[in-house]
């Protein structure tokens, strides 16, 4: 039989960045709900809070870099370059928290450890790194899809005289400037801190695992004109992004690539590599980049032989130029190839040449060469999407803990719930969409947001999907994915840069319109996929 008991909070928001910022104005401003938020870090911002280094940005375009749910935000709030750099990103969440008076309950510098479901009260007790306790009806994860670092256990780390930092977690009091830099990562974080890095450091030495296909950003100042007109076609440029496929606010390619000729393939591909961006390269060039072996091929090839263009040294064009295919997450940077003309840019591939142990004075290599170090920085990435959870104790029904639901790899219904663990949601979760994330984030947030309320309005006590809804999501990413080619190369996207971790389908892939369609699809059954329980229902039980 269910026990009444009275929780703390009516809801439990976990983590402060563009998800945690956005589900506590939701839950607490406009349904009404009392509502802690918990945050690790010394201010809000997520992501954009920890991730300090030089060159740090995002490389998806301010103009929709940005939450769209307050129109007057939107208009109020200007840019002044095509892309955001860290500090401004920053700026903004900050604001937003201000705007909405937030502050006052978000928890910073507490770090959340655990969270157990009760089943005999329906409440979640969720427990801090300072041992404070706190129950509540509801749990949503704001964890991040990019959050807990990916650092590489190599023989001596611990023994390195010098600084050893990750990019997710920059020192404040770390300045490069004419150092002996190391770098290890060449992923989208590691590509960033190097052409940044180089402008700064006295020499820099960039330990490469894998070349990446990374084409030019475009970044540059953005005029007053620009920024008036994405304000005045906010209403459609916001339409367009959420009923796209990648959400990045240009219109994706509905052409084959091989029903055009090679000269006409190599024009647009040279039309977008002008205009920058990764995600415009892979997706607005041709409709079949992702899918088609043959149009992938010729999109590798295109960037290959602008590597043979850019690099002077042939040896180090060699070492730079991928031979896989071209499908991770896309890459964009400005000037990352030309960085390595520079006489004190120096590239290590560690594939051919690997690192055997870091000593005090630097990093040793199998050719015998110590490279000396002033500072080494780990660019290693993620434990993507599950990372965070799965280091935390979280319990649901039967008092099991999330890896035992997820020993074949992390699943869920519909990217923000899971079989077990009742009244918990999840900002990102596994197998959500793979897309420009602060639209995603809005979405799920907003849906999230929809359930709960009804959920108040009819007494409901538990909402949870059952494990054939879950399943169901499971087969339908799964089949997704692999009518893509994302499956066969290596990547964080599937969990291959963390050694030992299960391969597995983390996303959605087949992008935000349709998300949004079959969440509205799921919504308007009912609910459909979860279990509802009501207080009337949990009386007799």
């Amino acid at each position: 039989m269910s026990t009444i008991r009275t929780a703390d909070v009516d809801a439990i928001v976990i983590g402060a960045g563009f998800g945690g910022i956005y589900m506590l104005h939701k839950l607490r401003n406009e349904l009404g709900l009392t509502v802690q938020g918990f945050e690790k870090g010394g201010g809000v911002g997520g992501t954009w809070y920890f991730n300090r280094y030089p060159g740090a940005k995002s490389d998806t375009e301010g103009f929709v870099y940005r939450y769209s749910f307050d129109k007057d935000l939107l208009q109020e709030w200007d840019w002044t370059t095509r892309y955001l750099d860290q500090p401004d990103v920053l700026a903004y969440l900050e604001h937003v928290v201000d705007r909405y008076d937030l502050r006052r309950d978000i928890a910073l510098n507490t770090e959340v450890t655990g969270a157990a479901f009760d089943e005999d009260t329906d409440l979640w007790t969720v427990t801090t790194a300072d041992g404070r306790s706190l129950t509540s009806r509801y749990v949503v994860n704001g964890l991040g899809l990019l959050a807990r670092s990916n650092i590489p256990d190599i023989p001596g780390r611990d023994g390195f005289a010098g600084r050893l930092v990750h990019t997710n977690a920059w020192p404040d009091d770390l300045d490069i400037t004419g150092k002996r830099v190391g770098v290890i990562g060449t992923g989208s974080t590691g590509t960033q801190f190097i052409v940044a890095a180089a402008e700064m450091a006295g020499h820099l030495t960039v330990f490469q695992r894998t070349p990446q296909y990374v084409v030019p950003s475009g970044n540059g100042p953005v005029d007053r004109s620009e920024v008036d007109a994405a304000k005045e076609n906010f209403d459609a440029i916001w339409d367009q992004v959420r009923n796209s496929v990648v959400g990045f606010g240009f219109e994706e390619s509905g052409v084959e690539a091989m029903s055009v000729s090679a000269d006409e393939r190599r024009r647009v591909f040279q039309e977008n590599w002008d205009k920058g961006n990764g995600f415009r390269f892979m997706f607005g060039t041709f409709a079949d980049i992702a899918t088609d072996p043959e149009a992938n091929a010729a999109a590798a090839e295109f960037i290959r032989s602008k590597i043979a263009e850019i690099v002077e040294d042939p040896e180090t064009a060699r070492a730079l130029t991928p031979t896989d295919l071209y499908a991770k997450r896309p890459l964009c940077n400005e000037g990352y190839y030309e960085t390595f003309n520079r006489d004190d840019v120096e590239l290590v591939p560690i594939k051919e040449n690997p690192i055997q142990e870091i000593t005090p004075a630097g990093v040793r290599t199998a050719d015998g060469v110590i490279h000396e170090l002033d500072v080494l920085v780990f660019a290693t990435g993620f434990d993507a999407v599950d990372g965070n959870y799965r280091a935390m104790d979280l319990r649901g029904r039967g008092g099991r803990h999330i890896d035992e639901h997820w020993t074949d790899g992390p699943t869920s219904y519909l990217g923000l719930s899971k079989s077990g663990f009742p009244n918990m949601f999840m900002i990102l979760g596994p197998n959500g969409p793979f897309t420009n994330l602060p639209p995603s984030i809005e979405t799920q947030v907003e849906w999230i947001g929809g359930l709960i309320g009804d959920a108040e309005r009819r007494g409901i006590r538990t909402v949870e999907p059952t494990p054939e809804a879950e399943d169901g999501w499971t087969a339908t990413c799964t089949e997704i994915a692999n009518m893509t080619l994302f499956p066969k190369a290596d990547s964080w996207i599937f969990g291959a840069n963390i050694p030992g971790k299960q391969n597995a389908v983390m996303f959605y892939m087949a992008g935000i319109g349709a998300y949004r369609q079959k969440l509205a699809e799921v919504a308007g059954n009912g609910y459909e996929g979860f279990e509802r329980i009501t207080d009337d229902e949990t009386a007799g039980v």
